[in-house]
């Protein structure tokens, strides 16, 4: 017998040993532990790529950033690396979340561990529900540094006053592909 340990995109700790599921909690700091086995079947969909599977990364805030605090916050030059977390956080979660997406390639390299609401626009740096492994490779014709271009342009807008916080938020969270044009951007 043997036990597969994950970080669960709820932040809740669950535990397979011999067919029974226990649940448990983890802290939104813990470091994600031990990959989910081959043998454990895909609990997040590869269908909506190039986004992610909006049940298992919907999207997370970081409480510390809001209308009010742009000016002290992402609109400050190098604030978000004040906030990124460590490949040492990282790397695991993307080892866990390849998995969890039963992607057939499992190269760490292949993948950024994407913040869906980037921390440009004050998405959670921690929350597994605001970090995903967005493929490097083009999928439905997009590629991570596509989303990257979109996250810049929102943050741009957003500190220039054109467009708020909520509203740019809502956007990318919602599809990153076509959050420019949501907002009137695009």
């Amino acid at each position: 017998m043997y036990a597969i340990r994950r970080l669960a995109p709820t932040l809740g700790a669950f535990t397979l040993a011999a067919g029974a599921l226990t649940v448990g909690t983890a802290s939104a700091h813990a470091t994600p532990t031990t990959p989910i086995a081959s043998v454990a079947s895909a609990s997040c969909s590869q269908s909506y790529l190039p986004l992610p599977d909006p049940g298992c990364q919907p999207g997370a805030y970081n409480p510390d950033v809001t209308q009010d605090t742009i000016d002290s916050t992402i609109c400050v030059s190098g604030w978000t690396s004040t906030v990124r977390p460590p490949t040492s956080y990282t790397n695991p979660l993307k080892v866990q979340q390849i998995a969890a997406y039963g992607y057939d390639d499992t190269s760490t390299a292949d993948y950024e561990e994407d913040h869906l609401i980037p921390l440009e626009l004050g998405g959670a740096p921690r929350d597994p529900k605001n970090l995903w492994p967005e493929p490097r490779y083009s999928t439905g014709g997009k590629t991570a540094g596509n989303k990257d271009t979109v996250e810049n342009r929102l943050k741009t807008a957003v500190c220039n006053g054109q467009v708020p916080l909520d509203d740019a938020r809502q956007a990318i969270a919602t599809d990153w592909t076509t959050a420019l044009a949501a907002v009137g951007l695009g």
